[in-house]
């Protein structure tokens, strides 16, 4: 079976991490792919913010946290040591869409280096806060961004599940 397709068909969310990061070279390899996704007219008005520092992963964790109204200490990263943070340039009629074929590369890309990936959302509400627009700011990324999501990436704590059978009756052919 062709790799990409093998990739396709067997990658699952990871939902509980090891604690060890990956190695850069690797990092830098996912955030490669999601670099490569397609775009609206090749407009490449997509982000990656990656998050190695466990300081400033866990004030974005918390952060992420408390809009989504867990329970203090609920890490709504399952422990992932590093997080992708894509964000979309909000000027660009396809935004959300770009930044979602790079959340797809990034997961796809994961999967293929044997690392563990889940998407995870709030972002939009993280980037639309005083704190979000700060940590853009300290970057030196200005004009309006819309976070599309975190890519929690690291080494699976868990065994990846197989897949769940596809419901039916989601392909309608015109002929």
């Amino acid at each position: 079976m062709n790799e990409i397709i093998k990739a396709m068909l067997e990658r699952r969310s990871v939902r509980r991490f090891k604690p060890e990061k990956p190695e850069e070279s690797l990092i830098n390899e996912v955030i490669n792919c999601g670099l490569y996704a397609a775009s609206g007219k090749n407009t490449q008005g997509v982000r990656i913010i990656a998050v190695t520092n466990k300081e400033k992963r866990d004030e974005i964790a918390e952060m992420n946290r408390r809009i989504g109204g867990w329970d203090e200490g609920f890490d709504p990263f399952y422990g992932a040591p590093v997080m992708l943070i894509v964000i979309a340039d909000k000027s660009k009629p396809t935004y959300i869409y770009d930044g979602s074929l790079v959340m797809g590369n990034l997961m796809l890309a994961a999967h293929s280096l044997g690392l563990g990936s889940c998407w995870i959302h709030r972002a939009k509400q993280e980037f639309e806060s005083e704190e979000g627009k700060k940590i853009l700011a300290e970057l030196g990324i200005e004009g309006e961004w819309e976070g599309i999501g975190h890519c929690a990436l690291g080494y699976a704590d868990c065994e990846i599940p197989a897949a769940p059978e596809r419901k039916a009756e989601r392909v309608f052919h015109i002929k």
